[in-house]
């Protein structure tokens, strides 16, 4: 297994675009009450980032790990669905949503359906059925309906994450830790929007969600690098 250390040192320069984006961001904190493409940049800035990220790993890597690929879509259609958020008081709601149900059906199948792990679909499905339980009461129209798919496909998406992480066996790796802790921030994240926007408003909701989208992006963003690390571990044996 990859040492962290290891990983710091060759993965962390490839991640500094992200973190100074990511920082321009949190330091202009554009107002959300007046939309625009400039601001759309600035939040969709720390994505293109992780782009990059990926594509510095070269064209050869990404042709022969399907998996990166499917990430690196997920990252293209998370961009769209920041832009389209940018505009929901105009109506966009409902497409930034469709692009992140595409992201979290690209991420599901980037992490796979191995191993099955019967007791993680259990408990993300108990998390999932009380998350909309909660909601229900909230939503109305179309989004009753919309809500419901949404939330079967990122709990679907964290399920495949979290089912790859077997702590108990000894197989884990740091990046299917990265991948775990990703969709677990992404549901946080997620989650937040939902509370924030039907239910009540939640206190420096911005930040939370911004937060932990980020973070989100950037762990699942490193949890496709593994294969490439895995080929450098065997070659240093």
């Amino acid at each position: 297994m990859v040492s962290p250390v290891t990983v710091v040192k060759s993965e962390g320069p490839k991640l500094v675009p992200f973190f100074k984006s990511t920082c321009v961001y949190f330091v202009l904190w554009l107002p959300t009450s007046s939309p625009s493409w400039f601001s759309a940049l600035i939040k969709c800035l720390p994505i293109f980032c992780l782009w990059v990220f990926l594509l510095a790993h070269g064209f050869s890597f990404l042709g022969a790990h399907s998996s990166a690929r499917k990430i690196l879509a997920g990252l293209i259609f998370s961009a769209l669905g920041d832009a389209f958020l940018i505009w929901q008081e105009q109506g966009y709601f409902v497409h930034g949503l469709l692009m992140f149900a595409i992201t979290h059906i690209l991420y599901s199948s980037a992490f796979g359906m191995k191993p099955i792990n019967v007791r993680a679909g259990l408990v993300i499905t108990a998390v999932s059925s009380v998350s909309y339980m909660l909601l229900y009461p909230y939503l109305s129209g179309p989004f009753t309906y919309l809500v419901a798919v949404y939330i079967a496909l990122i709990g679907f998406m964290g399920w495949r994450a979290i089912a790859g992480l077997q702590l108990a066996n000894d197989l884990w790796t740091w990046t299917k830790l990265s991948a775990c802790l990703g969709a677990v921030l992404f549901m946080v994240s997620d989650l937040t929007i939902a509370v924030n926007k039907f239910c009540f408003p939640v206190p420096h909701s911005r930040a939370i969600i911004m937060a932990t989208y980020y973070a989100a992006q950037m762990l699942i963003a490193l949890s496709a690098v593994e294969c490439q690390d895995v080929e450098v571990a065997r070659k240093r044996i």
